[in-house]
């Protein structure tokens, strides 16, 4: 295929990026169809994210924060962009060099797909579908860019440039032709007289960007359709239409003194859309209430399956329950409050008959991440749920609608399942949850620890009466005092709000420090209900969650 050398490069990468879009509409469009999670760039996406070292996760989270996800799609997207450029620069050269890279792309989707938590051999049909529409739009695009090779006689023109204006190729040039030289004579744009056996294909710039805008439509409806098809039209539909009932025993009011109120300091009750968000899934589970049912089987005497109709009718609690995540570093972002509404999951374990050996709760979301819950804190008395409520409304599809396990004193890796559809009781010495294969700690308590929100580390603040302040937390034990010490000084003790429970965190404040020009270091630690006094030793994150004062540093002017 000498004659696709005839296509200058910014061509072949065109014809490239619209056969990669054609690939990736045509895919989401099956996925829809089959299942999101069989779309093969979340597939390759969730496989990189279960293959990346734990020290490279941590940087991510630390790096990006709650935008890790979004981050590691924009450069599949940027891979894939790079891909595609390459597949249409080698087509250009030869159509086979360019189907061989599609196939090789195929085939890393399909495998991606394959290995994913309970995939089925038809999860691989939108990977298959996406590549033939891709194979497809790149043989299209070529043909209509620079023609079928002709097998006609010598000097007759290339059947799609016979006619067209400002095409001309002849037998016999016209007299004027031994006067100009080849290239400057007006309307050539090839060679006048083709010499035997020689591909006389012409690039043709209109007939490429009127195929490829037709590609790019085809990628763009196939993909719309996909996104409908997966279900988030009908599920955020069905959470707009929810009607949460009361429940039979409310949380009460919160006292008095809870939120110190003040500007720049973290509210007690963590808005929905400030709550952090840290998962495994690229793409959020969209499932329909109406479709969502939970099993409960393994280690019982009388496996349950759940509807959420059948949950709503069970005797619901509200519970004030601040989150953490195990990533979460000293001081930083990655834990909020709410007040939760579900059914109590204790309630629904002894309905199932849990045998006296078994220790653990195998909990699987609906895209097949697990999580691993000590069964004595589940059943120790403290508000165990499963949610289906955040703070007045139904669960936000990203913190885990229809419904999500909340269980106060862990961190959220082995006992916030998400999207929660399954749970086997079962034992630690025989089953593993996603994060400790990878070197977490199987059991995952809080650590108390506390944070500085103001002043913000790094500020310039003006001299005189200055307030510090933040929130300090260890949830089911709760937080009995908090301690600030400026440059090494002596402690002081902070002035704490009200908490309803030992299971949220705690605001405090020292109003009363007068800064004095010049820089300075501010270091907080917490005491729980025990007597523990939070360590000032750093640690990281892994295995079980960082330790050490948070501190900052202030330019006081």
């Amino acid at each position: 295929m000498d004659g696709n050398r005839r296509v200058p490069l910014w061509a072949a990468v065109l014809i490239g990026l619209v056969t990669g879009a054609v690939a990736v509409g045509v895919s989401l469009l099956f996925a829809g169809l089959v299942k999101a999670s069989a779309f093969p760039v979340v597939a390759v996406g969730n496989a990189f994210v279960d293959l990346t070292p734990a020290p490279l996760k941590e940087f991510a989270i630390r790096a990006f924060g709650e935008n890790d996800k979004t981050a590691l799609l924009v450069g599949i997207f940027l891979v894939l962009t790079v891909i595609a450029a390459a597949v249409g620069v080698l087509a250009a050269k030869d159509l086979p060099y360019g189907l061989a890279g599609l196939a090789a792309f195929g085939a890393v989707g399909v495998l991606a797909v394959l290995t994913r938590p309970g995939a089925a051999l038809v999860d691989v049909v939108p990977t298959l579908a996406g590549v033939a529409a891709a194979g497809f739009a790149l043989r299209a695009l070529l043909r209509h860019a620079v023609g079928e090779p002709s097998a006609g006689a010598v000097g007759e023109p290339p059947a799609h440039a016979a006619g067209r204006p400002g095409v001309r190729v002849t037998g016999e040039p016209p007299a004027r032709a031994a006067e100009e030289p080849e290239g400057e004579r007006p309307g050539v744009r090839a060679r006048a007289v083709a010499r035997a056996g020689e591909d006389r294909r012409v690039f043709d710039r209109r007939d490429l960007l009127v195929w490829t805008l037709g590609g790019v439509a085809v990628a763009g409806v196939s993909g719309v359709i996909g996104r409908m098809l997966s279900g988030r039209a009908e599920v955020s539909a069905a959470r707009g239409g929810l009607t949460l009932p009361r429940p039979a025993t409310p949380a009460p009011p919160l006292p008095a003194g809870v939120d110190l109120r003040i500007a720049g300091l973290s509210p007690f009750v963590t808005p929905n859309q400030d709550f952090y968000r840290v998962d495994t899934a690229l793409m959020v589970p969209q499932v329909d209430p109406r479709d969502w049912a939970l099993r409960i089987h393994g280690m019982v005497d009388r496996p349950v399956e759940l509807t959420f109709a059948d949950l709503m009718k069970l005797p619901l609690m509200e519970a004030d329950v601040t989150l953490c995540c195990v990533s979460n570093e000293v001081g930083g972002s990655l834990v909020g409050n709410a007040r939760w509404l579900g059914a109590g999951l204790a309630g629904v374990l002894r309905d199932a008959g849990v045998h006296r050996d078994a220790d653990m709760l195998l909990s699987a979301s609906a895209d097949g991440w697990t999580s691993g819950t000590p069964i004595d804190v589940a059943l120790d008395g403290r508000d165990a749920l499963l949610a289906i409520g955040m703070n007045g409304e139904p669960l936000p599809v990203e913190h885990g609608f229809p419904v999500r396990q909340v269980i106060p004193g862990l961190y959220g890796y082995v006992s916030a399942t998400k999207w929660v559809t399954d749970i086997k009781v079962t034992r630690f010495d025989r089953d593993k949850a996603y994060w400790t294969p990878r070197g977490w700690s199987a059991r995952g308590p809080v650590k108390t620890e506390s944070r500085i929100d103001l002043p913000r580390d790094g500020a310039r603040v003006a001299a005189g009466r200055t307030v510090i302040a933040g929130v300090a937390w260890a949830q089911h034990r709760g937080v009995a005092a908090v301690e600030v010490r400026v440059d090494g000084g002596g402690w002081s003790r902070a002035r704490l709000a009200e908490a309803p429970t030992a299971d949220t965190w705690r605001q405090w404040v020292v109003d009363d420090w007068d800064a004095t020009p010049g820089g300075h270091t501010i270091e907080v630690r917490a005491t729980d209900a025990t007597g523990y006094t939070q360590t000032a030793e750093r640690a990281s994150v892994a295995p079980d969650g960082a330790t050490g004062w948070h501190t900052i540093t202030v330019d006081v002017a």
